[in-house]
This record gives C-alpha cells, structure tokens and sequence, in this order.
C-alpha cells in the first residue's frame, strides 16, 4: 500500500491563526524543519528548513504556495524520486556547493529553504545533541534571513525541541515539536528532502576524497562493510571519533577534507 502523502494542514491552520491575529497581514510563511544524519558514523548531521508560503483567502483557508506532487518523509522516496522532488523544490538547473558548508541556502525566492550542518569535529567536541541545535539554527537562521513576509509557526520534526535553547533571539511565533511531521507537514517533508540529498551529495563528495569507507554507498552510517573498513584502514576526520568507533590505540588518519 502506498504511503500518504504529506500535506499543508497544519501549516495552514497556522497560517490561518496568524491571519486572525493580523488582520491587516495579506501572507506569512510557515517553516519546516528536519534532520538527516543524527546516527551516522561519519560524515555531518544535517538539518533541512523549508518555509512555506501562505497567501490569507477570503472566508476559506489561507493558500500555499505551489508544492511539487507527492511530497513524502525522505525516506520513504527512492532516490531518483528524491533527486526529482529536490530539483523541483530548489529550481531545476540550480546546484548546492559540495563539499557543503555550515549553511547552504536553496529554495526559491517565494519558498526560501537552507540545510544547516554540523561536522564531526563538532559532535566530538559538542556531543550530538548540540550539534543538532547548532545544525538547526544554523538552517533556521539562514531562511528567516531571507524571508519577506511575516513568519507564522515552526514545525520541527520529532518529539524534543532541540532548537529553542539555540536561538540568537527568541521566536515571534509558536514552534510545534510534532512526531512523524516528516510524514503528514509538507513543509517538514520538504525539509527532509532538501537535507537528506544535500548530505547523501556531500558523503558521495567525500567518498571521492577517502575511498575505502563506502561513504558514497552507506552514507556514513555503520552498515557491515563500512565498520570493517574503520578496522582496516582506521579513523579518518570524518568520523566520530568520540563514538569509540575503534580501540583507543588505532591511529586517526588525518586525511584532506
């Protein structure tokens, strides 16, 4: 049976409620935010955010910008869809720089979006949780940037707000933590497209760099073959190394990045 696709319900009914507070307000944008890359063994997390543009509509719901069709959790897309769907949500011809950097801005003029990362060196000297909050706010910050219109609500993916404690300056807005967002917001579903195939681009780039790991195939994550070649040909700086990934005594191979 085929999975649901994910629609804007939620971000139209914050829309909806940020139009009745402002009633002078003609539209606003409602962000959506996901993570990729959070049990990795190498390579960054990554978090995607994704804005959504509403437009208020006289006596009905307020309207979003247009979405490509069958906008879905990224996990439940093959990759050639995915590539398809992130084409579509950054403008077809437009490219992200790789190896991606602490931000990475993409989306288009009326739906703004960026991926946010946070290296391994990061997570070894902030731990995983932190470097969440850095990669989140990193990608949040870079949207609201850029954004024209009012900022309405943030969805973040999963069931602890890891991106308030970050915050240069407090949200204006509601921010809902929503468990599976990924699968029912739009925005968020959005969001985890962008970060999943920036990051899946990024590995594939390292991969080409430090043959041997299987970065372009596993993505950094520890299938079988991946932590065999970490005993065989040791850490490299772009793995975790605080995971204790190898005994101690295993040298850290300092490879260019």
């Amino acid at each position: 049976m085929p999975s649901p696709t994910a629609t804007p319900e939620r971000e139209l009914q914050r829309a909806q409620a940020f139009f009745d507070a402002h009633p002078d307000a003609a539209s606003c944008a409602v962000i959506g935010l996901d993570e990729v890359g959070r049990g990795a063994l190498a390579g960054p997390v990554a978090v995607g955010a994704f804005a959504l543009r509403c437009e208020r509509a006289q006596g009905a719901l307020p309207t979003p910008a247009e979405l490509p069709p069958g906008l879905k959790d990224s996990k439940l897309l093959s990759p050639k869809r995915r590539e398809a769907a992130f084409a579509a949500l950054v403008g077809e011809g437009r490219s992200i720089p790789l190896p991606l950097g602490p931000i990475c801005p993409c989306g288009s003029v009326s739906c703004p979006a960026a991926v946010g990362t946070a290296r391994a060196r990061e997570i070894d000297e902030h731990g995983i949780s932190t470097a969440l909050t850095l990669a989140a706010n990193r990608a949040l910050e870079a949207v609201r940037e850029v954004l024209d219109v009012p900022l309405a609500g943030v969805i973040l993916d999963g069931n602890v707000d890891y991106v308030t404690r970050g915050l240069a300056a407090p949200l204006s807005c509601p921010l809902d933590v929503v468990i599976k967002a990924d699968q029912t917001c739009a925005a968020v579903a959005a969001a985890s497209i962008l970060a999943k195939v920036a990051r899946d681009r990024h590995m594939a780039a390292l991969d080409a760099e430090a043959p041997g790991y299987g970065w372009a195939g596993n993505k950094g994550y520890g299938s079988k073959a991946h932590r065999e070649a970490i005993v065989r040909l040791g850490l490299h700086a772009e793995h975790r190394s605080s995971w204790n990934l190898v005994p101690a005594e295993q040298q850290v191979l300092d490879l260019p990045l």
